[in-house]
């Protein structure tokens, strides 16, 4: 028989981004309330945001909440994205410590367990890192070349099979919160703040129900979000293929001249000066592209707009989390 943990400290947040996840919250919520159940001495809060549902996820939600005041729902105005969602859930929690996690029941709440005994052991970070995945093979090969293109120009310790599941101490999440940032990927930016931190290794599990919101361009987006965000990567390498670009004109421009001054052979003119254009001008695209990402960023980031929209709240109190520390 499973022995029950007993600690100290009174509140653990779960924070769980939905959208349209109908068929998995009721299974999910079965599996973690076994898991939690079986640590004692700790208060739990499962906060669930509605990331822009259109299904019934939300009327999924309230009902769990009839029969466990623990479930708490946050609605945003519309789909803003899992991790705009992260992070109205990290702004209206309570506890001591959050765990994030996916609804899908791919990560195994059972890992919780593992994760609150490290965070008792000092560790503002505890990271589920996957070390296998049953995911499809076309899933698998773009999840694997989005982690290596991190590792590549962001973070050298980024794990091969990601990681996207684990507890944090509100002492960071808290600094997190005050970084004041449109375009920022959570846990990109929980890895890069530098916290003690540890790891838990597992096999991902493949979806049961429903199917992934991640797609392609979901992906890219992200890669581009945290490599501008986290890296000079992208200004470099425009100075870098400006020199290259310069340094092999140069090159041929030699070569064209020996070769008409030395061996007396004339060049097809005009297909050289048309591949000449094409090639100048694809370079310059690049790089406008690239400055204009820069430039769309610090826009965004000027006009002020929020985040994140919160249409509804259900269980929180206002200023929730600073009422309840004072009431304890």
């Amino acid at each position: 028989m499973e022995k029950t943990i007993k600690y100290n400290k009174s509140l653990v947040s779960i924070i769980v981004p939905i959208f349209n996840e109908e068929m998995n919250i009721k299974p999910f919520y079965n599996e973690l309330t076994a898991t939690i159940s079986k640590i004692s001495n700790m208060r739990w809060e499962i906060i669930f945001v509605d990331d822009g549902c259109t299904d019934r996820s939300v009327d999924k939600v309230m009902a769990l909440r009839e029969a466990d005041q623990r479930v708490k729902l946050l609605r945003l105005s519309r789909n803003y994205g899992s991790h705009a969602a992260l992070m109205a859930g990290f702004q209206y929690s309570n506890g001591d410590a959050l765990v994030i996690m996916s609804v899908d029941l791919q990560d195994p709440p059972g890992l919780i367990r593992e994760f609150v005994e490290k965070w008792h052991e000092g560790y503002h970070m505890v990271w589920g890192v996957r070390e296998s995945r049953e995911d499809p093979w076309g899933k698998k090969i773009l999840a694997y070349g989005f982690y290596w293109l991190l590792r590549k120009t962001v973070f050298l310790n980024y794990p091969k099979g990601g990681m996207d599941y684990g507890i944090f101490d509100r002492s960071m999440i808290d600094i997190i919160l005050s970084i004041d940032e449109r375009h920022g990927f959570v846990f990109a930016t929980l890895l890069w703040s530098g916290f003690r931190q540890t790891q838990i290794p597992y096999a991902r599990k493949s979806r049961k129900r429903g199917i992934t919101k991640w797609s392609f361009a979901r992906r890219v987006k992200s890669a581009i979000d945290i490599i501008i965000s986290f890296s000079y990567f992208p200004i470099r390498i425009i100075s870098y293929l400006g020199i290259v670009v310069s340094f092999l004109s140069f090159v041929f421009e030699m070569f064209l001249i020996t070769r008409s001054v030395y061996f007396k052979l004339d060049s097809d003119g005009w297909l050289l000066l048309m591949v000449g254009i094409l090639f100048i001008g694809g370079v310059q695209l690049i790089m406008l592209g690239v400055l204009g990402e820069y430039i769309w960023r610090i826009a965004e980031q000027v006009r002020g707009r929020p985040p994140y929209l919160v249409m509804e709240e259900v269980g929180f109190n206002i200023n929730n989390r600073k009422k309840e520390e004072n009431e304890t």
